[in-house]
């Protein structure tokens, strides 16, 4: 895995042990789960039986074979895995409370209200972050979790990476503190057998289907169990569709769900001149206040949605010049070949041309397009007419990082919603999972069944 990945895999597989732990569950479904980093992670790390969805064959194929050489090494460089996971966990300071100042107000209405109707109100405020250290953790939830139950109540903490983090301290039962160390002593016991002997067996299972709202997961998975349904950069509606299928199906008694590519979320509002069906699942909006307001973001802005102001920020810029070829490339496409709109894509040409000229000729071929309708001398001729105006293109392109966060923070908010409206749901919160620099999209979507079994 490169850096990227593998601050994800790691940061996001403790969190669903710790929600795993909490619910009792040991199955966990991973869907888009592409070739298998998450789940090899969770399967061989920490004993648990995973199942990963992904609707691409290849992608099934490569991670069966990437888990296969990875079980082959996993023993003799890892050799005690999940043990070493809980002890680095009981050596951390227990029963921190977070100062009275911390509100949890858990009804869709409340969050609404603050949030949709308040456009002031920061885009990252009250949201619990947990891509530093604990002690991070603890002093940035003083401002905390954006949506809880409805009582206001303080927070405990176990450790950075632990569900309890943010759970409400009327969801944990009064143990005294004696009780509770002998009882997670016999846990981690029991945990270190479990993770020793499921290393040994295949309990990670890719599996090819492609999953929407509307997809039977016994179809799918023969032996489905209670489980904890997750999700790590699920793409366009797969997000939406994994929400759905948490709140409509008995047995998914958890989600664990960080979206993106929001520029390929389907909009109910989108095209209003459109037939459409009245029951189809859109990605956007999901919530009754947004549905009711007819909300609409359009492709323009959920592309901005995408971008990452955070690496802007501390120098990462904004690739200027091969946005300035695409912009004068369509330019010539529309005026010589009368095509304002394709469906195809030129792709990441820019970073194997050397100049205009050749990216021109490249990006041409590759669409189909005959290249003798336009000579060097025109294609020079744009580049020449249209470089004056880069600088604005950075202006606009920049004025579309700086309303991203805006963007972005909507079409969580939305998802946040749609779980606060949902009965069956007893806790649902959006939480700050990666490091934002590294890692653009890193809020996580989790919600808790009423019946969720803490085991």
């Amino acid at each position: 895995m490169n850096t990227k990945k593998s601050h994800e895999v790691q940061a996001m597989s403790e969190l669903i042990c710790s929600i795993a732990d909490y619910c009792g569950l040991k199955q966990i479904i991973d869907v888009g789960s592409g070739k298998g980093y998450l789940s090899s992670f969770l399967s061989l790390k920490y004993g648990l039986n995973v199942y990963g969805i992904d609707s691409s064959n290849t992608n099934t194929h490569g991670a069966k074979e990437r888990n296969r050489k990875l079980k082959k090494h996993w023993s003799l460089y890892h050799p005690h895995s999940r043990a070493d996971a809980n002890g680095w966990a009981s050596e951390r300071p227990r029963e921190l409370k977070v100062p009275k100042g911390v509100e949890c107000k858990g009804d869709a209405e409340s969050v609404q209200r603050s949030r949709l109707g308040n456009p002031d109100l920061s885009a990252t405020d009250g949201l619990p972050d947990f891509s530093g250290s604990a002690i991070s953790v603890i002093r940035k939830q003083q401002k905390n979790v954006l949506a809880q139950p409805a009582e206001e109540e303080n927070l405990y903490f176990e450790d950075a990476f632990s569900l309890i983090d943010f759970l409400p301290v009327d969801a944990i039962e009064p143990t005294s503190s004696q009780v509770q160390n002998t009882e997670k002593s016999g846990l981690r016991k029991e945990r270190r057998n479990t993770a020793s002997k499921a290393r040994d067996s295949s309990i990670y299972s890719p599996l090819t289907s492609f999953i929407t709202a509307d997809s039977q997961l016994h179809d799918i998975i023969e032996d489905l169990e209670d489980c904890l349904m997750v999700g790590l950069h699920t793409c366009g509606d797969l997000a939406p569709s994994t929400l759905r299928i948490f709140t409509s199906k008995a047995e998914v008694k958890a989600v664990c769900s960080v979206g993106c590519c929001y520029h390929l979320l389907s909009e109910e509002f989108e095209n209003q001149h459109k037939d459409r069906c009245a029951n189809e699942n859109w990605g956007f909006p999901m919530c009754h206040y947004l549905k009711e307001e007819r909300w609409c973001c359009g492709r323009n802005a959920r592309m901005s949605a995408c971008l990452a102001l955070q690496r802007v920020a501390v120098g990462q810029g904004l690739p200027t010049e091969s946005l300035f070829y695409r912009a004068v490339l369509q330019n010539i496409i529309k005026d010589y070949y009368g095509i304002s709109k394709c469906e195809q894509h030129v792709g990441k040409i820019y970073s194997k041309c050397s100049s205009f000229l050749e990216y021109v000729r490249m990006s041409l071929k590759k669409l189909g397009l005959d290249e003798s309708k336009v000579s060097e001398e025109i294609i020079m001729d744009y580049y020449e007419n249209y470089k004056p105006r880069m600088n604005e293109l950075e202006a606009f392109n920049m004025l579309k990082v700086v309303l991203a966060p805006c963007i972005e923070t909507l079409i969580l908010l939305d998802r946040l919603c749609y779980l606060k409206e949902q009965d069956g749901v007893a806790w649902s919160a959006l939480v700050k999972l990666f490091d934002p620099v590294q890692s653009p999209r890193c809020y996580a979507v989790i919600a808790l069944k009423k019946q969720c079994d803490r085991g």
